[in-house]
């Protein structure tokens, strides 16, 4: 009876053990496939992110470029561009500026309010239509078919 006994708790005890590691086993797949699983939605995840960043990058350009664009179709404050032989009312209506022919290799010929001067890129000339208001005209660049420039106009400093 004992040896029963002791042979039954050895088979218990030995298929206690395989099943426990059978279990153990059965864990261990388990984890596996769940590692793998992440490492594919890991890859995943980053090919999307990396996907998005170059999708970014690319629209980023497109807004500079639009930006551009929309900057020279409507120019910035005060920002004026002028053809040969045409006049502009600008400054809120302080100042006519007119493109005399077109621009030559060192400068225009710009007309303000009647007053024709020869003016390079960078320089500032400097109007006073009344005595209350005092003007500044700015040349930003030319080529041979437009000009470009800043006019504003403020209360004269006394």
């Amino acid at each position: 009876m004992i040896a029963i006994a002791l042979v039954i708790v050895a088979a218990v005890a030995l298929f206690g053990r395989v099943y426990g590691q059978h279990l153990a086993h059965m864990a261990m797949e388990e984890r596996d496939s769940a590692i793998r699983k992440l490492e594919i939605q890991s890859q995943q995840l980053e090919l999307g992110r990396t996907d998005r960043e170059a999708k970014v990058k690319a629209l980023q350009g497109r807004i500079a470029s639009l930006q551009a664009e929309l900057s020279v179709i409507v120019p910035s404050k005060n920002m004026y561009s002028i053809n040969p032989n045409q006049s502009l009312l600008v400054a809120d209506g302080h100042l006519t500026i007119g493109l005399v022919g077109s621009p030559l290799t060192n400068g225009i010929n710009i007309n303000i309010n009647g007053k024709q001067q020869l003016a390079a890129v960078g320089d500032v000339i400097r109007v006073s239509p009344d005595t209350s208001t005092a003007c500044v005209v700015q040349i930003e660049s030319f080529d041979m078919f437009k000009a470009q420039f800043t006019a504003s106009c403020g209360p004269a400093k006394t």
